[in-house]
């Protein structure tokens, strides 16, 4: 697999030789065949054959992917095995600026494009979270009617305002596909008021549409102090204590989990309006989050199966594969 040839020409935009370099590692280095880069890339067959020559003709492949993409891919084929994912995406790290969600918020909008363009209907489910906020706002308008997209969390700020990253809302924005929202308060007031939200005529089919949902996207929080929950207001100070004492270390859509990924019965759980994580075992359920902080809550999201899918950066990678 020896090649030699001058470096990418300009006319190669950098996200056709991601996507060469992708196949090229895929087949040289994973031993899949074209058939299966193919349906892992999501394109055809004959897609395929041409990302792999292109990459040959760029002089990508020497004796090893001669790209950054390279040890990424490496590592999402570790983080895979580990936690037996269904997807894993693994972008470059920017040394000066580590834990920024650039990389991965362009990484989740390309997959969220991908699932979009599908032709047959499908039922998509969306969380919360400043990186999955960022990802949308990378996203490119996509017409795609015969789709559903429906939240698994609310948009209301316990003052009554309107979330500042309530995504369903960003999204239906950037799309023609029908959106459902829930039109409530992350972590209501009470466990009745929970119960009494979720009764209603127009939340219950929401909640069920959530149910079926074939692929998820959503953050992946800490529970610090400065957790995105307690800075906007969802639960106290207090309660934040009451939670990390009881072993909490992230928390998704408002569920707060522990170390192990398993989600607590205490504290402000009792009052989470969110949907339920959709199965895991029946769609993929991608997780989207990067920076040191999330270290031990991405870990123990991956732990615990909370997630199958992830998309985060070389540095979160490396910090999880060594941990």
């Amino acid at each position: 697999m020896l090649a030699t040839g001058r470096g990418p020409e300009p006319m190669v935009s950098s996200e056709r030789l991601d996507e060469a370099s992708r196949a090229a590692w895929l087949y040289y280095v994973g031993g899949n065949t074209q058939d299966q880069i193919a349906v892992k890339l999501g394109v055809s067959r004959q897609a395929a054959q041409r990302l792999v020559s292109l990459a040959v003709a760029e002089g990508l492949v020497k004796i090893r992917i001669d790209h950054p993409i390279a040890a990424c891919l490496e590592r999402a084929a570790r983080l895979t095995e580990r936690y037996r994912l269904n997807y894993c995406e693994i972008v470059p790290s920017d040394p000066a600026t580590p834990g920024a969600v650039g990389g991965i918020a362009r990484a989740a909008a390309t997959e969220m494009e991908r699932w979009l363009r599908r032709e047959a209907p499908l039922v998509m489910a969306i969380g919360t979270g400043r990186s999955l906020q960022a990802s949308v706002e990378e996203m490119l308008h996509i017409d795609c009617p015969q789709h559903r997209i429906v939240s698994l969390t609310g948009s209301i700020l316990p003052d009554g305002s309107t979330s500042h990253h309530s995504v369903i809302y960003s999204l239906a924005g950037r799309i023609s596909g029908a959106t459902f929202p829930l039109p409530f308060p992350v972590v209501a007031s009470s466990r009745g008021e929970r119960e009494t939200l979720h009764a209603q005529p127009m939340i219950r089919p929401t909640l069920a549409l959530a149910e079926r949902a074939e692929v998820t996207f959503l953050g992946i929080g800490h529970m610090a102090g400065d957790a995105a929950m307690v800075q906007d207001g969802f639960i106290s100070a207090e309660e934040q204590v009451v939670l990390e004492k009881s072993g909490a270390v992230g928390e998704i859509i408002g569920w707060a989990f522990d170390g192990e990924g398993r989600i607590l019965e205490i504290g402000s759980n009792a009052r989470v309006a969110s949907a339920p994580i959709p199965d895991r075992e029946r769609g993929l359920v991608i997780g989207i989050a990067a920076g040191a902080k999330k270290r031990s809550a991405i870990a123990a999201a991956l732990a615990g199966r909370l997630v199958n899918g992830l998309i985060t950066d070389e540095a979160m990678a490396t910090m999880l594969l060594e941990g």
